[in-house]
């Protein structure tokens, strides 16, 4: 009777730890996917880094890209100094003329007269 009892309390000590190894092994695997999603982050970081691209930080909270045209004003936060780009061999874009800068938004470079915020000209996707 004794072995019997031995056997059943064994046996209910067993099963709350069956219950227990299920999610282990789903932590397992999301811990393998969260290794997966950082090792392709930090593969697109270093392809950007090597072309001298940085992540975009937009300047207000809660922005999404909104494809912008030649004639569009943007607001002087997306203009300023924070997203020159002062390189222009590195781009193969032009100087820009006086009271004109290129600046990024978003993947996009744009030629913007920092006067009025007009957008003169847009390179769509160069930041990819």
């Amino acid at each position: 009777m004794r072995k019997m009892i031995l056997i059943g309390v064994a046996a209910a000590m067993m099963v709350p730890g069956a219950a227990i190894a299920a999610p282990h092994g789903n932590a397992q695997h999301h811990g393998t996917q969260a290794r997966h999603d950082t090792r392709q982050h930090n593969q697109k970081q270093a392809r950007q880094h090597r072309r001298g691209y940085t992540t975009y930080a937009a300047p207000v909270r809660n922005w999404s890209y909104r494809p912008v045209t030649v004639g569009f004003r943007l607001q002087p936060s997306f203009y300023g100094s924070r997203y020159y780009v002062s390189d222009y061999n590195a781009y193969q874009v032009r100087a820009p003329g006086r009271y004109q800068r290129w600046v990024r938004y978003g993947d996009d470079l744009l030629l913007v007269n920092v006067r009025t915020g007009r957008v003169l000209q847009v390179i769509h996707n160069r930041y990819w």
